[in-house]
């Protein structure tokens, strides 16, 4: 990580190729079809960066209906960049944005993640289970 201080925003300037690099650098199937990737991103209700100069360093997407639920899918952060908060301060941000509504859900993919979510106020649901099905 250089010197320079990582910048956040909520401006969807990310190109194709820095989200597909972005998504392969954590090794996110996703990543191999930047094409699409590109285009759901630039159609979601909010994506949050960070950026150190013209690198794309992490990222944070969120679903919402508008009202009264908001739903995190996505958060990331390039492993050159993991260690330094990056990814904590994406979903604070997200928290802020969003704090009007109902809920904030997010359903971390990997178990082993749950206990980053619950440090930022997540709490995993009573007699929740996650679910999907996988169209690849």
């Amino acid at each position: 990580m250089s010197d320079t201080t990582i910048e956040y925003t909520d401006v969807k300037k990310f190109t194709q190729d820095q989200v597909e690099r972005l998504f392969l650098s954590v090794g996110w199937v996703s990543g191999k079809y930047p094409e699409r990737l590109h285009k759901a991103l630039m159609g979601s209700s909010t994506v949050l960066t960070a950026w150190d100069g013209e690198r794309l360093a992490g990222l944070v997407r969120v679903l919402d209906d508008g009202e009264m639920m908001a739903y995190m899918h996505y958060v990331l952060v390039d492993p050159e960049y993991q260690g330094h908060g990056i990814a904590g301060h994406l979903v604070e941000m997200v928290k802020e944005r969003y704090a009007n509504y109902f809920y904030i859900e997010v359903m971390p993919e990997e178990s082993r993640n749950a206990s980053f979510y619950q440090k930022h106020g997540f709490g995993i649901m009573p007699d929740g289970v996650a679910m999907q099905i996988c169209n690849e």
